[in-house]
């Protein structure tokens, strides 16, 4: 029997492999002071959002990866505006960790990675 749980480990698995990208990304976008809050969008359908850094055909995984922002996602109402503190208060520090939006079977949610 395969649980919500364990589905959620094997996508934790399937999008380890992007970790080292994302992060580059990341330190880039942070770097860059693009955002304070990078947020990285995985998906497997067309996806207007962001920028690719990861796409399927050209890589081994899955997975689609984009690199976004909270601004862009309270711009494209994916996070309304009366959500974006609440938002800031649960978002991991984006030095040790990678916030992730799986857009997957198991339905649209927030993950956090820990950076490699």
């Amino acid at each position: 029997m395969t649980g919500k749980s364990e589905k959620f480990l094997l996508l934790e698995q399937e999008l380890s492999i992007y970790r080292k990208i994302m992060a580059q990304a990341s330190d880039i976008i942070l770097e860059k002071e693009v955002t304070k809050f990078p947020i990285f969008v995985a998906h497997q359908q067309e996806l207007e959002l962001g920028i690719v850094i990861a796409d399927q055909e050209k890589v081994k995984g899955n997975w689609n990866i984009h690199a976004s922002s909270l601004e862009e996602f309270v711009t494209k109402q994916i996070i309304f505006d009366t959500k974006i503190e609440e938002f800031k208060k649960t978002y991991k520090s984006p030095e040790h960790h990678l916030c992730v939006f799986v857009l997957s079977e198991l339905g649209a949610q927030f993950i956090f990675l820990p950076k490699p």
